[in-house]
């Protein structure tokens, strides 16, 4: 038990120390504060005299209002110094936008000036996509409206729409839609020229000496025969290069049926081709074919020769359509008048 109360004499005078070190404490910052309060309050007075026998004026003032005549007076210097600096701020900040707004504006003009270019081309090409189109015999709706590009001299000004849009962007707008819906018939136009291309091969449309050398020397029809002297109904078109051993090529894609050796035509290949096309290619030194074989146009598949009844080496060519015979020369004019028709 005594071990307890010692404890607690022990804890009290703990407590009264630190009470008496708070008390000291407020009475030392109350001090403080009185010192400063009489300071703050102390009077003082200035006296104006002037210079004449004009009445003395005295001011009397304290320290605090002192303070804060100068806490004013440097806030409102403060502020007009705030307000310069802003104000510089400002004003370089603005010659700055209307730097850049003049690039903006030079970039708009050029670009306005580029699209009227741009439309100008779009028109040409809107033209000639109708010709092409009409000539392919494909029927096509993809106009560009009035209201799309307009009048040219509409570009000399910038325009608004109701939206605050610039009309250019309005009319790129459109342009884009129109080259959009331009794909469809220029991809049938391919289409087109792709299936036109594939027939070609089909059908026996080029010449048919490699590299196109040689001249005609006997059309196709009514002729002298060369050995009897009579009239007689050519059935082909003789080719000559005036010499022998010169390539001969296939006419169109096709199978070999026939690749043999007769008295009148000395060796000579047969072709089929599709749509009911045959060929033949006779008077040859020599053949590079087989029957059944497959060739395709522009292969070669023979020399010109002398063989069979012939004087001189020449290639004689006939086009059959089923049993009838036709003029060659028809079809090797074929790929250059469709060619110019493109």
């Amino acid at each position: 038990m005594a071990s307890v109360h010692e404890y607690k004499r022990l804890e009290n005078k703990i407590v009264q120390k630190i009470k008496n070190v708070f008390v000291i404490a407020a009475g030392i910052v109350a001090g403080i504060l009185r010192s400063i309060g009489k300071f703050l309050t102390r009077r003082y007075t200035l006296v104006f005299v002037p210079h004449s026998e004009k009445r003395v004026y005295n001011l009397h003032i304290t320290v605090i209002s002192a303070f804060c005549f100068f806490l004013v007076v440097f806030g409102i210097f403060g502020a007009f110094f705030l307000y310069g600096t802003t104000y510089s701020s400002s004003i370089y900040t603005l010659a700055s936008k209307d730097g850049r707004q003049k690039d903006t504006q030079a970039s708009l003009d050029q670009l306005r000036d580029e699209t009227t270019m741009l439309f100008r081309e779009v028109r040409n090409f809107e033209s000639a996509l109708s010709d092409v189109l009409s000539a392919l015999g494909i029927n096509s709706k993809n106009t560009m409206s009035q209201d799309a590009s307009g009048d040219l001299s509409s570009f000399l000004g910038i325009r608004e729409t109701t939206e605050g849009q610039l009309q250019e962007v309005d009319d790129i707008r459109r342009l884009s839609a129109y080259i959009s819906q331009a794909v469809e018939p220029i991809k049938e136009i391919g289409s087109l020229l792709d299936s036109q291309s594939t027939m070609l091969t089909e059908i026996p449309s080029i010449w048919p000496v490699k590299n196109g050398i040689g001249n005609i020397t006997m059309f196709f029809g009514h002729n002298i025969n060369p050995i009897s002297g009579q009239y007689y109904i050519h059935k082909g078109i003789d080719i000559a290069t005036y010499r022998a051993g010169d390539p001969v090529v296939a006419t169109a894609d096709g199978q070999v049926v026939t690749a043999e050796y007769s008295y009148d035509f000395g060796y000579y290949i047969i072709i089929r081709h599709k749509h009911g096309y045959y060929t033949r290619y006779a008077h040859l030194s020599n053949y590079r074919v087989y029957v059944g074989q497959r060739v395709q146009q522009g292969e070669v598949i023979g020399y010109i020769g002398n063989t069979g009844i012939s004087t001189g080496p020449h290639l004689h060519y006939e086009v059959h359509i089923g049993s009838d015979v036709v003029d060659p020369y028809r079809y090797i004019t074929i790929r250059s008048t469709m060619t110019k028709g493109r």
